[in-house]
C-alpha cells in the first residue's frame, strides 16, 4: 500500500492536479483483488501504466474487459479551466456501472419499458495526463477489477454493441475483397485466419458485412462524381480565385481530383514554408484516398492549403497530386514537408519537390510503438520508450549514432526489423538530422493533438462526396473567422511579462503572442545554463549540473551576428536558451531584427515597420498608444453591424480633420521608430543610477546606450566600425569582409546567417 501512496505523491509533485477521491481511489482498492477471469488475460491494467493518448488507453482497457466479459464505457472526464491544458483526467467504466435516470415522458405518449443492464458495478480505470520528456502521456492512477455482476462467456462477449464494430482497416479489406469478387463467407474466413482468431470470433457479424457492402452499392459513384466536378465549376464562377484540377481514367470515370480556395492560396503565400501533407485516412464508400495539405501561421493555428482525392495509391498518383498542388501555388514548394511514413509518396516528393526537405510525422510513428515493441521488451518498455525519447531530442547526430547503438546492444533488439528500419530511415525523423531546416514546431508530438483534431473537422463532411467540396468551404470559412476573432482577442490581451528582461519586453511588442511564448519559455531556462567564454567571441553553454558538452555559441557584436550549434533558430525560428543566455551576460537588451523573423511576426505591427517615422522618444510612446487604440476599436467594432457603422463613419471625420495639418517638411528628423538593432551592446556605464534614469525614459523599446556608443560608431560622420570591415570571427581577422559573410563559419555547427525566414 505504501508504493501506491507514493505513486499518487509523484503524481502530484510532477505537476498534475489529483482530487481528494482520486488518492482514496487508490489507497481504498483492496491488496488481494484477483480477476475473476486471470489465467485468460495476458495484460492487466497496473497502476502507473503509460498510454501515448486516451485513444490508445481505451483501446488497451477495452481488451482487457473483452478477455474478462465485458465492455466499457467513457465516463468522467476533468479538465483545466482557462489554462489551454485541455482534458486532464479520464475514467472508464464497466458498462453496466451507474443506474439508469429516468427518463420524463410527455403528455400523452407512453415509453417503451426498457430494462436497462446498468446495475451500479464499481469496476473503473482511470487515467491521468503528464508530460515526461516534453512528450504527453497519460497514466494509470486507479483501477478496480471488482464486479457485482456476472461476466459473460467469450462466445457471449463478442455479442455487446461495443464489441459489434468494424475499424477503418476492415472496411478496406472487405472492399477490396469485393473488388476482387468473394463471397461474403470467404471474406469472413480470410480475417479470421489473418486475425488469428477462432471461427465466429471477429468482432462483426456477416450481417454486418453485408450491411456495409449494402451502403456501398446505394452509392452512385459515376453520378457523384459528375456533381463534385459540376460543383467545382460553380465554385470557380462564383469565386476566380478558386482552382481545382481533375483526371480521368481510360473508362472516363474520375480517377483524381484536387482543388484549394482563394483564402487557402493567400495563407499559403505568406505561411507556406513548411506544410503537413496527410494521407492517412480514406473515404471507403468510394474507394478513394484523401489527402489534405495543412500548414501553421503566426499565431500558430492550422490553416487549410488544400485537399485530394485519389483513386490510386501509388507513386504516380502521389507524383499527379504534388504537381497539382504546385500549380496552385503559383510553382511554389514548401521549404520542408512533414508526410506519413509512406515509401511511394517518399518517391514522389524526391521527384516533384527535389529542393524540399522531407520529414515524417513522428506522432505516427510513435503510434506504432505499442504494437511494434510492447509485447518483445515487456516490462522494460517503458525504459526504452523513454530512451528513444531521448534519443529523439538530441542535437548532435554523432551522439544519436553512439546513442543508438547502445540502445539496441542493452536492449537486445538487434534483429528486429522494426528497429532496422527506423535505423535506415533515421534521417527522416530522428531530431539531430532535422534541426538544421525550418519546422515552425510542427515536428512536435504537442502539435498532433492539434492536427488530428482538425483533419477530424473534414473527414465529418465526407459521407457524400458531392457536396464534399462546399462542406469543406464552410468549415474553412469558419475556421477562418474563428481564427480571426482569437487573433484579434490576442493582440488586445496583455502580455505577461515574467522576467524583467528588456529582451523580453522587445520581443513582446514585435511577436505574436504564440511565438513570443515560446520565446518566453527559452528566457525562463537560460539563466539554469552557465556559459564559459572560450575567447573574444566563442562560448560554451550547457546546463549548470552538467561538467561536460554543451553547445557552442558564436557571437559577434559589432556585426549584430550570432549562432548556435544546437540550430534551434533554424528549426524553429526562436532564439534558444543558449543564445539568450549569451546575449544576458553581455549586457545585450535587444534582439537583432534578423532574429525576429516575419514568420512569427504580428502583421499589423510588422506592417508599420517599414515605415521610418522621424519622431521622438516621446511621440513613440503616443504613436505606441495610438496602436493600441485601433486594435481596441477594432475589436469592439465587429461586436455588431451598428458598431461598425459608427466606427467607419467618425473614422472617416477624424482622417478628414487630420489631412487639413499639414505635413512634416522634407528631411526635418532623422531618427527611425522602433529601430532596436542601432546597438546591441551596452557601453560601459560609470554611474548606474544615470543608466537606469536613461532606461525608463521615454520608449522603452529605445536602445538604452544613446550616449556614449553613438559617440564612438560616429565620429565626424564616419562609422568607425564599418570603416575598413575587417572581420571579427577568430581564426580569420581579414579586411574586406565582416562576419556575416565570412567564409570560415560555413560548417555544419553553425547555423549561417540566421535569414532564411526573412
Amino acid at each position: 500500500m505504501s508504493d501506491l501512496t507514493s505513486i499518487v505523491k509523484e503524481t502530484s509533485e510532477n505537476g498534475t492536479d489529483l482530487s481528494p477521491d482520486d488518492i482514496g481511489s487508490i489507497e481504498e482498492m483492496p491488496e488481494d483483488t484477483i480477476l475473476s477471469q486471470q489465467t485468460s488475460v495476458n495484460l492487466v491494467p497496473f497502476i502507473g501504466q503509460r498510454f501515448v493518448s486516451q485513444d490508445a488507453a481505451y483501446e488497451f482497457y477495452c481488451s482487457f474487459a473483452k478477455q474478462c466479459g465485458f465492455s466499457i464505457r467513457r465516463h468522467r472526464t476533468r479538465g483545466k479551466d482557462g489554462v489551454g491544458r485541455g482534458i486532464t483526467r479520464r475514467d472508464f467504466t464497466c458498462h453496466r456501472g451507474g443506474y439508469p435516470q429516468l427518463k420524463p415522458s410527455d403528455d400523452g405518449k407512453l415509453q417503451r419499458n426498457r430494462k436497462s443492464s446498468r446495475c451500479g458495478c464499481q469496476a473503473y480505470m482511470r487515467i491521468v495526463k503528464r508530460a515526461d520528456f516534453d512528450v504527453p502521456e497519460w497514466r494509470i492512477t486507479g483501477f478496480s477489477n471488482i464486479h457485482n455482476h456476472e461476466l459473460l462467456k467469450s462466445n457471449e462477449v463478442q455479442l455487446l454493441p461495443a464489441y459489434c464494430t468494424m475499424s477503418a482497416d476492415d472496411k478496406s479489406r472487405i472492399c477490396m475483397f469485393a473488388k476482387a469478387g468473394m463471397s461474403v463467407r470467404q471474406m469472413l474466413r480470410l480475417m479470421e485466419l489473418e486475425k488469428g482468431v477462432k471461427l465466429g470470433c471477429l468482432p462483426f457479424t456477416e450481417l454486418d458485412v453485408r450491411n456495409l457492402l449494402q451502403s456501398f452499392r446505394n452509392v452512385d459513384r459515376d453520378n457523384d462524381a459528375i456533381e463534385l466536378l459540376k460543383m467545382c465549376k460553380d465554385k470557380k464562377d462564383k469565386d476566380p480565385n478558386f482552382k481545382y484540377d481533375f483526371k480521368i481514367d481510360a473508362n472516363n470515370r474520375l480517377e483524381h481530383i484536387a482543388w484549394s480556395y482563394g483564402s487557402s492560396i493567400r495563407s499559403y503565400e505568406a505561411f507556406g514554408d513548411t506544410i503537413i501533407f496527410d494521407t492517412t485516412h480514406r473515404l471507403d464508400a468510394y474507394d478513394m484516398l484523401l489527402g489534405i495539405w495543412i500548414g501553421v501561421d503566426n499565431h500558430g493555428m492550422n490553416c487549410f492549403f488544400g485537399c485530394v482525392f485519389l483513386q490510386d495509391e501509388n507513386m504516380q498518383s502521389f507524383s499527379w497530386a504534388l504537381k497539382t498542388f504546385l500549380g496552385f501555388m503559383n510553382g511554389k514548394a514548401p521549404q520542408t514537408i512533414l508526410t506519413d511514413q509512406n515509401m511511394w509518396l517518399k518517391e514522389a516528393l524526391a521527384i516533384e519537390m527535389p529542393n524540399t526537405k522531407h520529414a515524417f510525422c513522428i506522432w505516427h510513428i510513435i503510434a506504432r510503438f505499442s504494437d511494434w515493441f510492447s509485447a518483445p521488451l515487456g516490462s522494460q518498455y517503458d525504459k526504452w520508450k523513454a530512451e528513444f525519447h531521448r534519443l529523439y531530442e538530441l542535437y548532435s547526430v554523432e551522439d544519436f549514432e553512439v546513442g543508438w547503438r547502445k540502445m539496441v546492444d542493452t536492449y537486445g533488439l538487434h534483429g528486429n526489423r522494426h528497429i532496422v528500419s527506423l535505423y535506415a530511415l533515421r534521417s527522416f525523423w530522428a531530431l539531430p538530422f532535422l534541426r538544421s531546416s525550418f519546422f515552425a514546431g510542427m515536428t512536435s508530438t504537442f502539435q498532433s493533438e492539434s492536427v488530428t483534431a482538425y483533419i477530424q473537422r473534414f473527414l465529418s463532411a465526407q459521407s457524400q462526396i458531392d457536396n464534399f467540396v462546399e462542406q469543406v468551404a464552410a468549415i474553412v470559412d469558419f475556421k477562418d473567422q474563428t481564427g480571426a476573432k482569437l487573433k484579434m482577442q490576442q493582440k488586445i490581451q496583455k502580455v505577461s511579462l515574467k522576467t524583467g528582461s528588456p529582451i523580453e519586453s522587445h520581443a513582446a511588442t514585435v511577436l505574436t503572442p504564440y511565438a513570443f511564448c515560446k520565446l518566453q519559455e527559452e528566457l525562463l531556462s537560460a539563466p539554469k545554463y552557465a556559459s564559459l567564454m572560450l575567447d573574444e567571441n566563442y562560448f560554451i553553454v550547457r546546463h549548470h549540473t552538467e561538467m561536460d558538452g554543451g553547445c557552442k555559441v558564436l557571437w559577434v557584436p559589432h556585426d549584430e551576428f550570432i549562432s548556435c550549434s544546437c540550430h534551434e533558430f533554424d528549426f524553429s525560428g526562436i532564439l534558444c536558451r543558449h543564445v539568450l543566455r549569451v546575449l544576458s551576460i553581455n549586457n545585450c537588451f535587444h534582439i537583432p531584427d534578423r532574429y525576429l523573423p516575419a514568420r512569427w511576426r504580428d502583421l499589423s505591427s510588422s506592417m508599420t515597420r517599414p515605415f521610418q517615422v522621424s519622431t521622438s522618444r516621446e511621440h513613440g510612446g503616443k504613436i505606441q498608444l495610438l496602436q493600441s487604440m485601433v486594435s481596441t476599436l477594432i475589436a469592439e467594432s465587429m461586436e455588431t453591424e451598428q458598431r461598425l457603422d459608427v466606427s467607419c463613419d467618425q473614422i472617416s471625420m477624424v482622417l478628414s480633420r487630420i489631412k487639413e495639418f499639414p505635413g512634416p517638411a522634407h528631411g526635418a528628423n532623422d531618427i527611425s521608430y522602433n529601430s532596436p538593432s542601432d546597438s546591441l551592446i551596452l557601453p560601459e556605464v560609470e554611474d548606474s543610477d544615470s543608466m537606469i534614469q536613461s532606461f525608463n525614459v521615454g520608449n522603452p523599446h529605445h536602445s538604452i546606450t544613446l550616449g556614449k556608443l553613438k559617440e564612438r560608431r560616429h565620429r565626424d560622420g564616419v562609422d568607425i566600425y564599418r570603416k575598413r570591415r575587417r572581420c571579427s570571427v577568430p581564426c580569420c581577422g581579414q579586411f574586406g569582409h565582416d562576419a556575416t559573410d565570412c567564409p570560415m563559419i560555413g560548417g555544419d555547427d553553425l547555423n549561417g546567417d540566421g535569414l532564411g525566414f526573412l
